[in-house]
């Protein structure tokens, strides 16, 4: 099951060092909808990452420290930086190869 990130909880993911992703959403954005259910997927296939979601009009610092424009945009970080980005709605294939360039 993806995590629910407020903006403290992503920021101690990321300061942890290990490996993270974070699919920055809003209620209102229809391909962050059809989106939500990839990242689960990919939350379900990597119990040992730390997967999971950050609501953008709840949540909104580390979206503009990350340059998070448009959404979807998932962001994978590794080591305390971030490593990789995927814009808009994308397959679960595609978060995957991000995912494994990290771990």
């Amino acid at each position: 099951m993806a995590l629910q990130f407020t903006d403290q909880t992503a920021r101690e993911a990321i300061e942890s060092g290990k490996p993270v992703v974070i699919d920055f959403w809003a209620t209102w954005c229809g391909p962050c909808i059809k989106l939500g259910p990839v990242v689960e997927e990919l939350a379900e296939k990597y119990p040992d990452v730390q997967i999971g979601k950050l609501n953008i009009d709840e949540n909104d610092e580390i979206a503009g420290e990350n340059r998070v424009r448009n959404i979807p945009t998932v962001l994978f970080f590794k080591d305390g930086e971030l490593k990789e980005r995927s814009v808009g709605l994308v397959k679960l294939s595609d978060l995957e190869a991000k995912l494994q360039s990290i771990l």
